[in-house]
């Protein structure tokens, strides 16, 4: 919980907080503020085709104090950077580090857990994210009311300090597996071995079944950043809110998303895999019509109700599909490959809501295409090959 805390609630999820006084004080258009966020999910791309070898030269606990060590340098020089392009590639560094702690951490439910919690598990571990974005909604905006053009820097500055002291908690309690202490993954008791038949199908249908989840995987990729990176934007220069209640909003985000992963973590253990992703996608695409349509009265605060209570689940049962299906040997490496597709999702879905809001002078447009996607994302679950309920 706490490597997700720092790799992705302050070192991705801070972002869209960090976003409009950012964009004000150095001047950048809507386009410019997406190619800070595509310049992160490229380094965290390139980190799903670094992160299997390194796990395999460096072990789980070094390979998440490498990335976190990469997010706290690279995010202190942001701190200091006036120019787009040095941002960008900062931004990029932070996502290669934030990929590494991130795939990492998550496929350490394979090793701690039975099959019976892992859903639970991973999704007690997306915590993290969620109090990242409670920290960003809470302190960047006391931070610009009295720092004024200097805010967002501290911002990025305190993050950084914070990281690098929770690296060291981090790199003293973590290990690899229960092994090294001379105990079992918890639950193990109930679990017992892969069954011999679902691993051979795994083998048997090994790269179809992984382009499908890791289809899957894109939506959510491609989708839930676009809201991310841009509801405070849209919130502040849309809706004319304040950026400190603009910052309450977030913060209230953040805090609904502490209980979505261990929520549909649970939801998927009990009712299946597919079950929970299929009630997942089909809550967020009404958040993102609510957003998109307009509608007025309360229908924004309910979109961003929805879009918290469902936003970090998906990797929680995702990451616990994939441990079902194979030895936790194997699904370290399986896990990166799904990666692979939710971190071009994450390209492409912040570039290209940044130029329609930019042709079109709103995000509208970007809230429709992720609600579009979301629904899709509903047929390829439900299309999906895999029954498995623990």
């Amino acid at each position: 919980m706490l490597t997700l805390f720092c790799c992705m609630g302050l070192g991705r999820f801070a972002l869209g907080m960090l976003l409009p006084s950012m964009g004000a004080t150095l001047q950048l258009s809507y386009s410019e503020m997406g190619f800070i966020s595509t310049g992160n999910f490229i380094g965290y791309l390139l980190s799903v085709f670094l992160c299997g070898k390194m796990i395999t030269r460096l072990g789980e606990r070094k390979t998440i104090v490498t990335g976190l060590a990469l997010i706290t340098v690279s995010m202190l020089i942001v701190s200091q950077s006036d120019v787009l392009w040095l941002i960008v590639l900062m931004y990029f560094i932070t996502g290669i580090g934030s990929g590494a702690a991130n795939i990492t951490a998550m496929t350490l439910v394979a090793h701690w857990f039975s099959k019976k919690y892992r859903g639970r598990a991973a999704g007690y571990m997306i915590v993290g994210n969620g109090l990242g974005i409670m920290a960003s909604g809470l302190l960047i905006p006391w931070l610009n009311s009295h720092w004024s053009e200097s805010g967002w820097r501290i911002g990025w500055a305190s993050f950084a300090v914070v990281i690098a002291l929770l690296t060291l908690i981090i790199a003293a309690l973590i290990r690899n597996n229960p092994k090294l202490l001379s105990i079992r993954p918890y639950g193990d008791s109930d679990s017992g071995t892969t069954p011999k038949a679902e691993t051979d199908e795994v083998r048997g249908k090994g790269l179809n079944l992984i382009a499908h989840i890791g289809a899957i995987y894109f939506v959510f990729g491609f989708t839930h950043v676009i809201y991310a990176t841009f509801i405070v934007t849209t919130l502040v220069e849309e809706y004319r809110f304040s950026e400190a209640k603009a910052g309450l909003l977030w913060m209230s985000i953040g805090i609904l998303s502490v209980f979505s992963g261990a929520l549909f973590g649970w939801l998927s253990d009990h009712f299946g895999r597919k079950t929970g992703l299929i009630t997942v996608y089909s809550i967020q695409t009404v958040s993102y019509l609510l957003v998109a349509l307009q509608l007025g009265g309360y229908s924004l605060y309910l979109s961003m109700i929805l879009f918290g209570l469902t936003a970090f689940s998906i990797p929680a049962i995702v990451a616990a599909m994939v441990s079902d299906m194979l030895p936790p040997s194997q699904a370290g490496k399986v896990f990166g490959y799904v990666t692979f597709f939710f971190g071009v999702g994450q390209i492409g879905g912040p570039t290209l809501a940044g130029y329609l809001a930019e042709a079109s002078g709103s995000f509208t447009s970007g809230y429709l295409l992720a609600a579009l996607l979301t629904g899709l994302g509903i047929i390829l679950t439900a299309a999906l090959k895999y029954n498995k309920t623990v």
